[in-house]
């Protein structure tokens, strides 16, 4: 599960809701991307004005796992080929009305 959360898991064939915490590998390669051109719909934050930014899934180095995640701000669809390294890191996603800077996961090219 990823992001990873505490309870709740996603399986319907889960037995417990309780999960483990494992580490995951911070690179993999990119497997495939997309550029998303519109805004997403309330209640979701958007930045006004809307930036297009790009989607990656990366396959994790070591676990062949899949992660689907945003692409760091400055890197967009055309910026990327199928099989480069990427790493993970963290950007805002957004600054919400009290002025706290809200994180997210984020790709960028390694």
């Amino acid at each position: 599960m990823f992001p990873p959360r505490e309870t709740n898991c996603p399986n319907p064939g889960c037995a417990s809701d309780e999960l483990a915490l494992v580490p995951l590998s911070r690179r993999g390669t990119l497997w495939s991307y997309t550029e998303n051109r519109y805004a997403p719909p309330p209640p979701y934050p958007s930045p006004d004005p809307f930036e297009p930014f790009a989607v990656a899934a990366v396959e994790l180095a070591d676990e062949g796992l899949i992660v689907l995640g945003k692409v760091v701000e400055g890197t967009l669809a055309a910026d990327l080929t199928v099989g480069m390294t990427m790493e993970l890191t963290t950007m805002t996603l957004y600054t919400d009305d009290d002025g706290t800077d809200r994180t997210t996961y984020a790709w960028r090219i390694a």
